[in-house]
């Protein structure tokens, strides 16, 4: 079933929204634990050897998934997808780098309340790639996050200005991904999505690494057990689950879902570390968020049913 949005063709196979839902959620749910998990094992590694080690578990799990769900033989893309999947392969490469960096500056909590900007770009480049409208009225929720944004960044930019650029630019790494694997996701299989992501970001993260000269693999072993366990939840079985709600939702549906991670990192983060952001930091961090969801509800409400 193919469902219209402004005059183009979504990739939705099947509605069902029930699905949708269920699978955005659980996506969410997962990936919310890479703050930190991934956080934890930053305290371990630098940010480029963490995203090596994190991708090629990622892609031994990813590819221990196509064997078992038997689609091994779906790893044959169509030849005119190759080029897509090469750019899926180095913005998620990229997208790693930036995002550890970033993190590794920043409290976990924080930087997922910065992470509300990816939705925003991802509704920019529909707009720019596939056709996409944006509404003048959509312009007030992204100039409230921007408010929001300067309020958690104020009197304070000394501290974390590096760790918010280096988040922003892992951003728009994420919104290309996200980009690409809606405008394939209905020739190429989730699995296999899923394994060519994080194996060709391995590839680039080590090949970076490489010629930096900073890959280091001398940590403890809370840090790499953890972190082993974060490139399962993380980068593998949370995209599983959603990319296939990409199947039965369109991407503004998902990323409506998506948009409320913060709600699940802030606990989790006071559970793991005893802390979460007080002050101007929280309140700008709540704002970003009210932006978010006001972007993302106004720009679903011009999907055509």
């Amino acid at each position: 079933m193919q469902v219209k949005e402004k005059g183009r063709s979504s990739s939705i196979m099947h509605r069902d929204n029930t699905r949708g839902l269920l699978y955005a959620l659980g996506g969410t749910l997962l990936v919310s634990t890479n703050y930190i998990t991934a956080k934890y094992g930053l305290k371990g590694f630098n940010p480029e050897t963490f995203s090596l080690v994190w991708t090629l578990a990622a892609s031994a799990y990813s590819f221990i998934i196509l064997v078992a769900s038997g689609h091994v033989k779906d790893l044959a893309i169509p030849v005119r997808t190759v080029r897509s999947i090469a750019v899926l392969g180095l913005a998620t490469g990229a997208g790693m780098i930036l995002a550890w960096s970033g993190l590794s500056l920043l409290d976990p909590s924080f930087a997922s309340f910065l992470w509300r900007f990816s939705p925003v770009l991802i509704i920019i480049f529909s707009m720019l790639f596939l056709g996409e409208r944006l509404r003048w009225i959509e312009a007030v929720p992204i100039a409230i996050m921007v408010l929001g944004g300067a309020m958690t960044t104020f009197g304070r930019w000394h501290i974390v200005g590096t760790g918010v650029v280096l988040t922003l630019l892992g951003c728009i790494a994420v919104a290309v991904q996200m980009l690409v694997v809606k405008m394939n996701v209905g020739e190429i299989h989730p699995n296999v999505l899923v394994f060519y992501r994080v194996s060709l970001a391995a590839v680039v993260i080590g090949l970076w690494g490489l010629v930096n000269g900073k890959l280091y693999f001398d940590v403890g072993t809370s840090h790499l057990l953890v972190t082993l366990t974060g490139a399962f939840l993380g980068p593998c079985a949370s995209f599983l689950l959603t990319f296939r709600s990409y199947r039965y939702w369109e991407l503004s549906r998902s990323s409506i879902v998506l948009t409320g991670q913060p709600l699940l990192v802030l606990p989790m983060a006071y559970l793991a570390f005893g802390k979460i952001p007080t002050g101007m930091e929280l309140l700008g961090g709540f704002v970003i968020l009210a932006g978010a969801f006001c972007l993302v509800w106004l720009h679903r409400s011009q999907i055509i049913q």
